[in-house]
């Protein structure tokens, strides 16, 4: 599997598990709907900060969610 439908994949599967909305992710974010749906289905892909910023959101590593491991604790130092 690619790495960009892991991260949709993911993405898709974290937000369910935490019961919210793509509005209550991109209100948590500080962007439009949209620009949240545009990553859950693919047509962009986020920034660097915004990559952290998802990470933070969904308390996963960045190697989680673009599928480098399958352990998404955060190893924090």
């Amino acid at each position: 599997m690619d790495n960009q439908k892991i991260f949709i994949d993911r993405l898709r599967t974290l937000r369910n598990e935490k019961n919210v909305s793509q509005k209550q992710v991109a209100v948590g974010l500080n962007i439009t709907e949209t620009g949240y749906q545009n990553y859950e289905v693919g047509r962009r892909k986020p920034t660097f900060e915004m990559l952290i910023a998802l990470a933070d959101f969904f308390d996963v590593s960045i190697d989680y969610l673009v599928g480098r491991t399958d352990t998404p604790e955060v190893n924090r130092r």
